[in-house]
């Protein structure tokens, strides 16, 4: 695994060393067979497929690396080249860059020592994908207890990552990592609350660390991780907000404010809610102007002799013009009607 094969002849033996997948499944209808046994047959043929499925994509991700790197070197286009290559195997350029992360991850962890390319076999897919996503320090543990032969699985690698994460980090107080690396605190816990504070400034920190210290117990881990959740929407969306940016509003304080009355959740939700509605308006507008442009080419487009296609113009008037009237539901739900200024002033009033 280590080496890409340089000849079709090398990868031609490659896939012929590939022979554990033929293998037969217990019959289901067989009596005769133990439960145990069937478990034991079935857990063996679904842990051959998970290996294949790793090794496949790791290989379809270094197919994919190499197509688009000699796109990069002589394409033209700028990667047209690739996008069709992907496009005439029906693979999505999401997925191609998926598989392509994932060899490289394999290629990083195998360049660097830490993983055996035997051991790969005792990964699961998915645990592999979680462990090239981990810290370094969480890999080179993984990694060796793949090399001692151990099967490893997702729930392995999380378990590990948020031991490492908790036993680790100077966000929290000090007697609670000693906490959680004497088990009495479950590190399951800790590591979501850590992996929250880690996109919060320096204040807030704080100031959780200070109610951590005073009442290290689940619950209150469980309250400040949501806590701190909310917090950490609230400023990312605050940011986003044009209406907030363009005013004197004091938005920390605001924070604190919410944080006294209990209503932060409320708070976090407001302004990621004015994030959507700013985005959506953006839109609107974007797509009215479209349908503007789109309706006066096709009324020059037409005449007498088109009736039909001028009574759809017609239609759309509505739509297209600087008031949108929309009917909202039923007819007993009314209509609302929204008009757009000109568009060095890009506002909408209802």
């Amino acid at each position: 695994m280590a080496d890409i094969p340089q000849s079709p002849n090398e990868l031609a033996e490659v896939l012929q060393e590939l022979t554990d997948l033929k293998f037969e499944l217990p019959d289901p209808e067989d009596d005769e067979i133990a439960e145990p046994d069937f478990e034991r047959q079935i857990d063996v043929a679904w842990k051959v497929c998970d290996r294949f499925d790793l090794q496949t994509e790791i290989w379809r991700g270094r197919i994919l690396r190499a197509v688009r790197d000699r796109e990069k070197r002589g394409g033209e286009g700028r990667g047209t080249g690739f996008l069709n290559w992907l496009k005439d195997r029906e693979i999505s350029k999401s997925q191609a860059y998926a598989l392509i992360e994932l060899a490289n991850s394999a290629d990083t962890l195998l360049a660097q020592g830490q993983l055996n390319p035997d051991s790969i076999n005792n990964f699961s897919k998915r645990a592999f994908v979680e462990t090239a996503k981990s810290s370094p320090q969480v890999q080179q543990m993984i990694s060796d207890a793949a090399c001692n032969g151990d099967r490893i699985t997702r729930r392995q690698v999380r378990q590990m990552s948020d031991e490492w994460t908790a036993m680790s980090s100077d966000l929290l107080p000090e007697e609670v990592r000693e906490k959680a690396q004497a088990g009495v605190m479950p590190t399951r816990y800790l590591a979501p609350l850590v992996r929250e504070m880690e996109k919060l400034p320096e204040s807030h920190i704080t100031e959780i660390r200070r109610e951590v210290s005073a009442s290290p117990d689940v619950d209150t881990i469980k309250n400040l991780t949501s806590e701190a959740k909310n917090l950490s929407k609230y400023l990312d969306a605050a940011a986003q907000v044009q209406a907030i940016n363009q005013s004197s509003v004091d938005v920390e304080m605001a924070l604190e404010e919410a944080l006294r009355v209990g209503c932060l959740n409320t708070a976090a939700d407001l302004v990621k809610q004015a994030t959507q509605l700013e985005q959506a308006i953006v839109k609107l507008h974007s797509t009215w102007k479209r349908v503007g442009s789109l309706a006066d080419r096709l009324y020059v487009d037409t005449g007498a002799s088109t009736p039909h296609l001028r009574s759809l113009l017609s239609c759309l008037e509505q739509l297209a013009g600087q008031v949108l009237e929309v009917q909202l539901g039923d007819s007993r739900e009314g209509r609302i009607r929204l008009q757009i200024l000109a568009d060095n002033e890009d506002s909408f009033r209802e």
